[in-house]
């Protein structure tokens, strides 16, 4: 009976000590990725300010008057994804387009991001900026108002659109290293980028080294408890 139970207790200790090499293991792994390069969607009413959107613009249907904006961000999460510089201004926008029957005017804006932003070895458009009004059918979707003011549109095997306007023109939503397109001269975040999500710099989350605590405390009940019966 000892035997076993001597036997019984070495594989919890050995299962134990594993974990906790599995854990140092985690807590001492570099981050992988300090975030992705992607172009993000927006929505507006045609107001002052954008909403991240919901759904993709292959199935948003924006209604006239509505603007839609584009915005080419290296971002590291969703709590800090770039917005459009540009304010989502319809009425400036599409100033002098008329409304005809059959169709709406939505507003488009794109924003091909700053310097960190740039991939490396592309050159992003000289005119950081573009805006153009998109007169199309009633029931258009947000893809083919963005299709009408800022051709070649670029989209991956899953209909992921990577490039807009030629931009870039390799990729698709690419993971960045850690420390890739930051410098000591970048400019700091502005309103228009929410703070990085807590527990940023590269260890593991409070949720993993809980977990690994969890299964070095039950390995060590299971310990204390084979002793006990024997």
């Amino acid at each position: 009976m000892r035997t076993l139970l001597a036997g019984r207790t070495a594989r919890i200790a050995g299962a134990a000590a594993g974990a906790l090499l599995t854990l140092t293991a985690v807590a001492a792994a570099p981050a992988q990725a300090a975030g992705y390069r992607y172009w993000s969607f927006w929505e507006s009413d045609g107001g002052t300010s954008w909403t991240y959107a919901t759904q993709g613009p292959a199935t948003a249907r924006p209604a006239d008057g509505d603007a839609i904006g584009f915005r080419f961000a290296l971002s590291q999460g969703t709590s800090d994804t770039s917005k459009p510089t540009a304010a989502p201004d319809f009425t400036a926008i599409c100033a002098g387009v008329e409304k005809k029957d059959g169709s709406k005017r939505i507003a488009v804006v794109v924003d091909f991001g700053g310097p960190k932003d740039t991939p490396p070895g592309e050159k992003p458009p000289a005119k950081p900026v573009e805006t153009g009004c998109a007169q199309v059918r009633e029931d258009a979707t947000g893809a083919e108002a963005l299709a009408e003011v800022a051709k070649p549109l670029r989209y991956d095997g899953a209909a992921m659109l990577c490039g807009i306007a030629g931009y870039p023109a390799r990729g698709c939503g690419d993971p960045v290293a850690e420390g890739e397109g930051q410098s000591a001269s970048a400019a700091p975040a502005t309103s228009d980028s929410a703070s990085a999500s807590d527990g940023e710099g590269g260890g593991p989350s409070f949720g993993v080294l809980a977990g690994g605590a969890a299964v070095l405390a039950l390995g060590g009940a299971a310990i204390w408890k084979a002793r006990r019966r024997g």
